[in-house]
């Protein structure tokens, strides 16, 4: 019932800035969060910010706590990424996710049922 579809990635050099923005289609004023993960090369998928839907509660990875602002517009079924001071490691595919679930653990990708595509950003030294 709910679809999303990640943009704004690309390439951009270390300390940069990039804005990521997720619109969702369908119902998303039941879903309890969203949230972003990212996943690099040979790597496993990896919490990066979540952010609950009606409460606004927001929640960071150490790794990008104080460079990433996680937002959401209620009015667009919209969610956006901000990241600034962005580094080489930032580098990965970042996907979007929402969950519709009571009380699910937002930590980890198996407590979301929604998944967009990804969008890749890159970060160059």
């Amino acid at each position: 019932q709910v679809q999303l579809v990640e943009s704004g990635g690309g390439l951009v050099q270390a300390g940069g800035s990039l804005r990521l923005s997720c619109a969702a289609s369908g119902r998303t004023f039941s879903s309890y969060a969203m949230g972003w993960f990212r996943q690099a090369p040979g790597k496993e998928r990896e919490f990066v910010a979540a952010i609950r839907w009606n409460g606004g509660s927001t929640y960071y990875a150490d790794s990008v706590k104080g460079r990433f602002t996680i937002s959401k517009d209620n009015a667009k079924n919209t969610v956006y990424l901000q990241m600034n001071s962005l580094k080489p490691e930032d580098t990965a595919v970042y996907y979007c996710a929402a969950v519709n679930r009571f009380e699910p653990n937002l930590w980890v990708p198996t407590g979301y049922n929604y998944w967009g595509q990804g969008t890749q950003v890159t970060v160059a030294s």
